[in-house]
C-alpha cells in the first residue's frame, strides 16, 4: 500500500491518472501531448515514461503491447482497497 501512497503523491503522476480516467488506452506520446497542452506540464518523455512505471509498479496503471506501441490504461482497483481498509459506515456508527 505505501507505494500506491508514493506514487498518489507527485502531482504529475495525478495528472496522468487524470487523463487517463477521461481517456483510457493512451500511448507515451498522447500522455505527453494532453499533459503540455491541457497542463502546461513541461517534462521529457522520459520523465513521463519513469512517472508511468512508478504507477505501474503501484498497480494503478497496466499497459499492453501492440505491435510496436505501448498502451496505458488506469486501474482503480489499488484506490479501492485503500478505500476499504477504512470504511465509512463502521466510523459512522463507532
Amino acid at each position: 500500500m505505501a507505494d500506491i501512497f508514493r506514487a498518489l503523491d507527485d502531482e504529475t503522476r495525478r495528472l496522468i491518472l487524470d487523463e487517463l480516467f477521461a481517456r483510457d488506452g493512451q500511448t507515451l506520446f498522447e500522455i505527453c501531448s494532453v499533459l503540455t497542452m491541457r497542463h502546461e506540464v513541461a517534462s521529457s518523455r522520459q520523465a513521463i515514461s519513469q512517472h508511468l512505471g512508478v504507477l505501474e509498479a503501484a498497480g494503478l496503471v497496466t499497459t499492453e503491447r501492440r505491435g510496436r506501441s505501448k498502451f496505458h490504461y488506469f486501474n482503480p482497483g489499488p484506490l479501492a482497497e485503500i478505500a476499504n481498509r477504512w470504511p465509512a459506515s463502521e466510523r459512522a456508527s463507532a
